[in-house]
């Protein structure tokens, strides 16, 4: 596997001009999560973390081509990855769809949770450690030994998700649509605050590998627009709503596209 400074515009800095201000003063693009396709430590039941040389299986190849044909119709202005091979892989497949687009950009803080000793384990053993109960009942509590905190993870990776919006959003305006490619907890943690709810409640959705969730930030809320898809034609996402569309239509609206979706 090439090092992931090949062919690549790495992106190792923070993004340190976009303040809250900002954040809670625009309307913003939509974000596409995508979690990598299966690997090779999914397969062998084993909790990979950030272990080097962790790839996709030959099922997660498939899964990975699948979703590059899925956004092949959608316009993106970005795509962002983990820097963990796995979704380097799945970023690259979905960038494979297009003659001409963005350049694959690497976000440091999209990585994977950093699990610490239990990294490279088999999860049917830790399955009988005391603290797998925590991670499933109370996970902001939980800071793996030699690890990363649970709610470092989702901070940081919530963070990067809001600032990489304002930016993409800054750069290719309101209706601009973009990747970031990470991992289930990663994606999890991101989903439970664009739906305002606790990180001890990230544990009840799904995210399977190479599943997409959409996000769309407004000024008022953030919109989950979808979660842990499999299918279906995403080429609607070209076809925004006004930026000042930021209420919740009751009855719940026309539809991308339609006049009466939003007031």
């Amino acid at each position: 596997m090439p090092s992931h400074r090949s062919g690549e515009a790495v992106v190792s800095k923070r993004i340190t001009d976009v303040t809250l201000a900002a954040l809670e003063s625009r309307d913003m693009a939509t974000v596409i999560l995508v979690r990598h396709g299966r690997s090779t430590a999914n397969t062998a039941g084993v909790l990979a973390g950030r272990l080097p040389d962790v790839l996709l299986d030959a099922t997660g190849e498939v899964q990975a081509k699948a979703v590059g044909e899925r956004l092949s119709a959608v316009r993106l202005a970005a795509v962002y990855s983990s820097p963990l091979e796995r979704c380097r892989q799945t970023a690259a497949a979905v960038l494979a769809t297009r003659s001409e687009g963005p350049a694959l950009q690497v976000e440091e803080r999209l990585t994977e949770c950093g699990y610490g000793a239990w990294q490279g384990r088999p999860i049917k053993e830790l399955a009988g450690e005391p603290l797998w109960s925590t991670v499933q009942s109370h996970p902001s509590a939980v800071t793996f030994p030699e690890g990363e905190a649970m709610q470092a993870m989702a901070s940081r990776a919530v963070a990067a998700i809001r600032e990489l919006d304002a930016a993409v959003e800054e750069a290719h305006g309101p209706s601009a649509v973009w990747v970031a490619v990470s991992h289930g907890d990663v994606i999890k943690a991101i989903l439970a605050d664009a739906m305002g709810t606790h990180l001890d409640n990230f544990q009840r959705i799904v995210v399977d590998p190479a599943s997409v969730s959409l996000v769309r930030f407004t000024q008022a809320r953030p919109f989950v627009m979808a979660s842990n898809t499999h299918g279906g034609d995403l080429a609607w996402l070209n076809v925004q709503p006004p930026a000042a569309a930021t209420d919740a239509v009751p009855g719940g609206g026309a539809g991308p596209g339609s006049p009466s979706a939003h007031p």
